[in-house]
């Protein structure tokens, strides 16, 4: 087996097992990748992919196993590259960084500003998603680090660590019986609420609050952005709960916010992943950002 096989294997599922476009991402025509993938399964002896005519279908369970293994070697590879810039002491490079909206808008910029003083030659590739893509693009080698609360358990491939503990605010437009005195779930849930779609921003935090405290949530609107929240609350809809970062009192004046329950923001990246100077710089600063 060469390099060339493995690396048609590992892009398969990039390309929905679409062959033509495996093959053009390797820039050679679609009979070379379709001999290269037999003469890789004739070495192991039995078929990696499962096939219905010539169409490809996904891996067999062998195929499946082999593909987590060239995930190792396409990391090993990248590590390698990375470690020689190092050496060499290289301030060029790529970060790329997998966060949500909420992280990138609220906790980001300041250590980005610094990073960039410090490492103006190394440019950053900054993806928001939703925490489940975040995860797969951690373990895909598509992010260097991913930064979210939600969905970033413990796991044997991560390295996790606590960014920052933070509370969720309860807001509502100055007058709203709500504005005043002393605000419950009890007193929540008498109205309908607007909060993160589930997934996002700690909204299981959310649920959980409610739950241990026997009460049902009215959420009538879930939105990934606190901006979006702000809009309908002002709008008269009910009661938004959102992440603290996201009340900006300066901009946020019209709005009254009342904190509820804590959440926790983690970073994290793959234990095998090599770690460049730079990338150990930008991690440190967002731990040291909220520490």
């Amino acid at each position: 087996m060469n390099f060339s096989q493995l690396e048609l294997i590992r892009l398969l599922p990039e390309t929905d097992f679409n062959l033509s476009k495996a093959a053009e991402k390797l820039n050679i025509v679609q009979s070379a990748a379709s001999r290269q993938l037999q003469l890789i399964e004739e070495e192991l002896g039995a078929p990696l992919l499962e096939r219905y005519g010539k169409k490809l279908l996904g891996f067999t369970p062998l195929g499946e196993r082999v593909r987590s293994q060239i995930d190792n070697i396409e990391l090993s590879r990248r590590n390698i590259h990375t470690i020689a810039e190092d050496y060499q002491a290289n301030r060029n490079g790529t970060l790329h960084i997998a966060t949500t909206h909420t992280q990138a808008k609220y906790l980001l910029p300041e250590p980005i500003r610094k990073f960039r003083q410090q490492f103006p030659g190394v440019k950053i590739y900054m993806v928001q998603s939703s925490p489940d893509e975040i995860i797969d693009l951690l373990h895909h080698h598509k992010a260097d680090i991913a930064i979210c609360t939600e969905k970033l358990e413990e796991s044997e491939k991560l390295v996790i660590k606590a960014c920052y503990d933070w509370h969720h605010v309860a807001i509502v437009p100055q007058g709203h019986p709500l504005s005043t005195g002393e605000i419950t779930l009890q007193k929540l849930v008498s109205y309908p609420l607007l909060t993160y779609s589930p997934g996002y921003t700690g909204r299981s935090k959310i649920e959980s609050a409610f739950s241990d405290a026997g009460l049902e949530l009215d959420v009538i609107l879930s939105a990934a952005d606190s901006d979006v929240i702000k809009t309908y609350v002002r709008l008269g809809l009910g009661v938004g709960i959102i992440a603290q970062t996201s009340y900006e009192a300066h901009i946020d004046s019209d709005l009254v916010a009342h904190l509820i329950p804590e959440s926790r923001t983690k970073i994290a990246y793959l234990k095998q992943l090599y770690l460049p100077g730079y990338l150990q710089y930008f991690i440190e600063e967002v731990l040291g950002k909220v520490a």
